[in-house]
Formats: structure tokens, sequence, C-alpha cells
């Protein structure tokens, strides 16, 4: 739906779902199993997912799997390269572990918590990595210029009216002075950086920036 839905209507995207149960030869349509060894849970057994994986020209194979790596930038601007990927959703305590051996599965993580299953996890990387593939947005610029993206955090936005309930929009953004505007949502991203992601606040002010006069006094500020 929304943007990636008009993406798809337009043929820039196309994503296929795979129901892995439509492989199992268990005639009650088992696809998990207890794990060797003991422990709590199922796991996803071998076959079925061989077998789905065979009845497709899988690409590129990921895992989503709180043990992989944390998916980020870089590593989202890699995967919109791709031409295609297959996603695998885990559930349960995982998948038996030839699948990821036999498959050369990379295990992608979102976050260091668990879900019940891979599949939102699978949604978001669809979603992050849809952003950076051309025509999926209305500009190029939307993907790179998004908060996280620039190395900071996004700065606070407004819209009508100009006073709601005694709560007004800074005169700032009244002036149509673009050059002060830009300085003051400079500002406002570094503070909110600063205080609410100091990790990021730290690797921005590491890292090689190309500021004008102005930005580098309020940097300093």
């Amino acid at each position: 739906s929304s943007i990636l839905g008009k993406a798809g209507e337009k043929g820039i995207l196309d994503v296929r779902l795979i129901n892995i149960r439509d492989f199992t030869r268990d005639k009650h349509r088992k696809t998990d199993e207890y794990p060797f060894g003991g422990g709590v849970g199922m796991v996803m057994t071998a076959q079925p997912i061989f077998d789905a994986l065979r009845s497709l020209d899988a690409g590129k194979i990921i895992y989503m799997s709180p043990r992989g790596k944390i998916l980020d930038q870089q590593k989202i601007e890699e995967l919109a390269e791709m031409e295609e990927i297959t996603i695998l959703c885990g559930h349960y305590e995982g998948v038996d572990q030839r699948v990821l051996d036999e498959w050369k599965m990379e295990e992608i993580s979102i976050g260091d918590y668990i879900l019940t299953g891979g599949e939102l996890a699978a949604m978001v990387l669809i979603d992050s990595v849809s952003r950076f593939i051309p025509e999926v947005l209305g500009s190029e610029e939307s993907a790179t210029e998004e908060s996280i993206y620039s190395g900071l955090l996004e700065y606070n936005q407004y819209t009508k009216p100009r006073e709601y309930e005694g709560l007004t929009v800074p005169e700032v953004l009244f002036g149509g002075n673009h050059k002060l505007i830009h300085l003051w949502q400079y500002e406002c991203s570094l503070r909110v950086t600063k205080e609410r992601r100091p990790d990021l606040f730290e690797a921005y002010l590491a890292k090689e920036k190309n500021l004008s006069k102005d930005e580098k006094k309020i940097l300093e500020a």
C-alpha cells in the first residue's frame, strides 16, 4: 500500500510471497520439530525450506534473525543495488542450521529484541531498502536527507495554523530568509541529536564535514 503499492503498480517493485507450508511432505503440513539436544520451543525443519528455495531462482538470500548484523544505512544501500532478494522469515526458535549453511544465507537483525516471527522484520527491510530504489520516492533527495541518513536526527517540523491553543511556531520560519531557516534547522538537528542520541552526535563530530562558516559557528557553540 501507499508508496510501495504505487511502486508495485508502476512495475518498479515486485514483492512475491511464498508459503513454506505448501512445500512440506508431511501429511499434516507440519514444518517444525523439537530440536536435537533439547531446549524450549520448536525449530523449522530443513525439507520444506530446501524445497521452497529450489522452486525459485533465489538469488541473494537473507535470513531475518536476532543473531544477524544490525540493519544499517550501508547494508540498506547495498541491498537496494540488487536485482532480486529472497528473504527467509524464521519462526519458533529459528530454523535448522543446515538451511543457513547450505544456502549460504546472510543473517540480518533489525534490533536487539525478539519477535514472534521474521515477517515484521522482513517488512522493515523491504520498506527501508525500497526507499533507495530509483523512482520509488518522489525525489532522490528524500531518501538521503531523512533524519539518520544525514548523520543527525531530524529538526522539529511545524505546519498550519501558526498558533494553536497558545502554542506558536518559531518566528524564523516565517521570515522567508532561506539561509536563516536552514541554520535554524541545522542547530535544531544538532541539539536534538546531542540530547537523544549522543552516540550519533559523537559519530557526526568525528566525520569530515563540508560546513559553511555559519554552520561551523553553530556547531562550535
